[in-house]
């Protein structure tokens, strides 16, 4: 890695704070709102994205965003990158024909939806989230855009709980 992408990177990874015991007790919990409240953070990891999509993933065609936090960074990206942003997002939130998925979260269950019409089949897609933990959400993102038939290239987090394994839930 560069230099000034590791610098991009340490000025991040200085950007989120921890919470013990949030929203319960024995979760540590990320924010990532000082990196929303700092331009030069927020600059830092949409280049982060932008460099690695770019490397990466030249032939992409669309950013998913998933619900909410990847709403935050998937539009900076695209406009970078010059594509479209679509949303995953929770069940009963969209106008129009939907296409939704169910799955499990560590407290209960939950719905995931997009408009049927905003990924076309085989388009190239790039899923995006502030952060990786258990896997669920961004395995049932994956699941909804197998449903409407999109290439997907790859996945994006800025944070990434390494110790809960989530990681191996997507894989391959």
């Amino acid at each position: 890695m560069a230099a000034n992408s590791e610098n991009k990177l340490q000025l991040v990874h200085s950007h989120i704070r921890a919470f013990p015991d949030f929203p319960k007790e024995g979760i540590l919990f990320r924010d990532i709102c000082p990196i929303l409240k700092d331009p030069a953070a927020l600059t830092a990891v949409t280049d982060l994205f932008e460099e690695h999509v770019r490397q990466n993933h030249k032939q992409v065609e669309l950013i998913v965003g998933l619900d909410a936090r990847g709403f935050l960074f998937g539009p900076l990206l695209a406009q970078r990158l010059g594509v479209g942003f679509v949303l995953i997002i929770k069940k009963g939130k969209l106008p129009g024909a939907t296409a939704s998925v169910a799955y499990d979260l560590e407290y209960g269950k939950a719905e995931a939806e997009v408009q049927e019409d905003s990924v076309a089949p085989r388009q190239k897609v790039l899923l995006i989230d502030d952060l990786l933990a258990t896997g669920g959400t961004m395995y049932a993102a994956i699941q909804l855009m197998k449903k409407q038939q999109a290439d997907i290239l790859g996945c994006m987090v800025v944070i990434e709980l390494k110790e809960l394994n989530g990681v191996d839930k997507l894989k391959p």
